[in-house]
């Protein structure tokens, strides 16, 4: 079995792969594979897409890109995003994957890359390698009918909400973002290419993306301070619209913007109900309606999961509840992030260092990478035994440390 990076000659063997792994059928038409080949020119870092092969075969793919994830305080940290990882069904329990997770950790840790991130398909899968999962997203369902919007919410006289093109959107979006990113921890970057997709100028291989309105909010100096990008439905019974309002996208850099984004949506003409997924798990919205009973969740579950591959560099970065410190005894089987930290902090920042010193408490690296962005319970895991206290209330003071005012968010999938 050949394990290596590929080049553009294996682009079309290795997204077929990816195709098999997630039983997608792919296009094998000469315009398809053409199609295929241009995008993932562009989309791929080919020194960092590896690929399992069978002899010409392409049975095992596995990719990493650069970008930065924002951690607690706004600082953002390099990371190695993780993604398109597939074993063909009939090389199975051959160790492929942990092969390819073992180059592509290694390869990270020797750039610099502080952590590893990823979004697991199956949860049962990345833990062994020590992930941990991190950030969560919930879906969310208004009932549009059933409540308004409370009176006092934060409301900016003079501000506006326009519609907006999609190459429109391809101008104000970036720049949005990127001050968005800076508020909240687990945002990642989004490139020029996601850009592109998102707004219609290019089309992936599995298809252009659909028909999407774009409105912002101005505020009333007219800076752009919030993006919504939506669908509907054209639904009606005998008569009646009952339509649904999909939302796709919607960022906010202040609860004002926030608030006229989904009042906004919330009256769009013909709309009963208003659809939203991979939403925060700490969303405004339930507190911006006089029955927050009308709005149901569907589902709320992991998605980002981090890898620490530098305790100290990360640990560093961010910044921390209160004033303390912690020393940590961290196991690691594939040893980036074993030893015994100590963790000196506090709102304004902090510094992590290994030390000699005696541990006030002991975990693996997967529970101390799914704490690491603000998440999660130190407090929960040691009752559930995956904690070891050797100070007494040193899991409280882990989570009066580690914890953030708002849980950590990653709207976009990758």
């Amino acid at each position: 079995m050949d394990i290596r990076t590929i080049g553009e000659d294996d682009i079309i063997p290795w997204t077929t792969a990816v195709g098999v792994g997630f039983l997608r059928i792919p296009d094998e038409s000469k315009e398809g594979r053409e199609k295929r080949i241009a995008h993932w020119r562009r989309r791929a870092d080919l020194a960092r897409t590896r690929g399992a092969f069978d002899g010409d075969r392409c049975v095992g793919t596995f990719r990493s890109f650069a970008t930065g994830l924002t951690v607690p305080g706004g600082a953002i940290v390099p990371v190695s995003a993780i993604t398109n990882v597939t074993v063909t069904a009939t090389h199975r329990r051959q160790g492929l994957l942990t092969r390819l997770m073992h180059l592509d950790l290694a390869d990270a840790a020797a750039r610099g890359e502080q952590l590893a991130i990823l979004i697991a398909a199956e949860y049962r899968i990345y833990g062994r390698f020590g992930f941990g999962a991190a950030t969560e997203y919930q879906k969310l369902t208004l009932d549009t009918l059933r409540t308004d919007f409370v009176p006092d919410a934060p409301v900016e006289p003079g501000a506006r909400i326009e519609l907006l093109t999609p190459d429109e959107v391809r101008e104000v979006g970036p720049p949005l973002h990127e001050e968005f990113r800076g508020l909240r921890a687990g945002v990642i970057g989004r490139n020029d290419l996601w850009w592109d997709v998102y707004t219609g100028r290019v089309s992936a291989p599995s298809g252009p993306a659909p028909d999407r309105f774009h409105a912002v909010y101005r505020d009333p100096a007219g800076k752009v301070t919030g993006l919504v990008t939506y669908r509907a439905d054209d639904h009606w019974d005998e008569f009646v619209p009952k339509v649904t309002l999909t939302v796709d996208a919607l960022l906010a850099l202040t609860p004002a913007a926030e608030i006229a984004l989904w009042r906004y949506c919330a009256n769009v003409d013909y709309v009963n109900k208003v659809e939203a997924a991979d939403r925060s798990p700490d969303e405004l919205l339930p507190l911006f309606v006089g029955d927050p009973r009308a709005i149901t969740t569907q589902t709320r579950r992991d998605f980002v999961w981090t890898r620490l591959l530098d305790v100290p560099g990360a640990f560093s970065a961010r910044t921390f509840g209160v004033r303390d410190r912690l020393v940590v005894e961290v196991a690691d089987e594939l040893g980036y992030a074993a030893g015994r930290f100590a963790i000196d902090g506090g709102p304004e920042g902090g510094v992590c260092a290994p030390t000699g010193e005696p541990a006030d408490l002991a975990l693996d690296v997967a529970a101390l990478g799914g704490l690491y962005l603000g998440s999660g319970s130190p407090v929960r895991l040691a009752a559930a035994g995956r904690i070891t206290e050797f100070t007494a209330g040193a899991a409280e003071r882990a989570e009066a440390l580690l914890r953030t005012p708002r849980e950590p968010w990653c709207p976009d999938w990758f």
